[in-house]
């Protein structure tokens, strides 16, 4: 079954945006390491030189590297994984590579972070030049190993300041500008490009058809629109449940303007985790990749 990947921002795996839970410990719970896992391969795998995960960083000061057309890979191995809000990309994503020994982006956190470096530099978000001015003096890094992710901008780590309700607000601003946009997946792509481990997982909207194409493993994750407004209640402590469920049916109908988010490109699994619970998620994007390599 095939899917058409949606346009937008992804969630991440914390109480306002993950998807998917996992159990009492937080949506990771009982999953196991990637030393306790072979990687789709059947060896043991592991990241960085230090061996403790694909950590290498992506930044928009690096150069890219020589001789690589665009939309290349330096990554032995891409998972590209799209999904409509409260699917649980991020969480599933996050936990899949753990188990691979993989790499992990999370695509959306750049978009918040351009958008809480545009406000903190004053920047009018309806002013779409001033916003891409912005980007000359974005200094963007991000963490890849799933155990060690971090945001930083300038040096300062806003893994947590980028999930204020000042910062969602303005990251529909970001969002929407297509010239923003082709900046933002050129460095999802750079990030690719330097994984130095076996491979990297990339999550977000529109990261199967436009991001990542040519990814060897391309998956839509997704649940019934009751399923997704369940497991999001139950994790957003700061909201009723009326009103988690309001915004999430807004975010979907907003993206639903962009593109159809729901049924996939040719070549895109549907991956439909209505009835499964968070480690058969997990499972299931292990799966895809280890009969990738057969």
């Amino acid at each position: 079954m095939e899917d058409r990947s949606s346009m937008g921002l992804n969630e991440h795996d914390t109480a306002l945006e993950s998807g998917v839970t996992g159990g009492p410990d937080g949506p990771d719970a009982g999953l196991p390491t990637p030393v306790d896992q072979p990687g789709p391969l059947g060896g043991d795998v592991t990241g960085g030189p230090d061996g403790q995960g694909a950590g290498e960083l992506g930044s928009t000061r690096d150069p890219m590297p020589a001789g690589l057309p665009a939309g290349a890979f330096v990554a032995k191995f891409v998972i590209a994984v799209d999904g409509p809000a409260g699917s649980g990309k991020s969480s599933v994503s996050r936990a899949a590579a753990r188990v691979l020994g993989f790499g992990y982006q999370d695509t959306g956190a750049a978009y918040r972070a351009l958008a809480w470096h545009a406000l903190q530099l004053g920047v009018d978000l309806d002013d779409p030049a001033a916003v891409l001015a912005s980007w000359d003096q974005f200094d963007y890094e991000i963490g890849t190993d799933p155990d060690h992710y971090f945001v930083r901008v300038g040096g300062v780590d806003v893994t947590d300041a980028i999930r204020t309700p000042e910062v969602t607000a303005a990251v529909a601003h970001i969002a929407k500008l297509p010239d923003v946009r082709a900046k933002l997946v050129a460095l999802f792509r750079q990030v690719m490009r330097k994984a130095d481990g076996q491979g990297i997982i990339t999550e977000g909207r529109d990261i199967t058809t436009v991001v990542a194409p040519d990814a060897e493993v391309r998956i839509l994750l997704t649940a019934d629109e009751s399923v997704r407004m369940a497991r999001r209640s139950a994790e957003v402590t700061t909201q009723s449940a009326e009103e988690t469920s309001a915004a999430l049916a807004r975010r979907d109908a907003a993206d639903a303007k962009v593109v159809d988010f729901m049924n996939a490109a040719d070549g895109v699994t549907t991956l439909d985790s209505t009835d499964l619970d968070f480690d058969q998620t997990v499972q299931a994007v292990v799966d895809l990749a280890r009969s990738a390599t057969n």
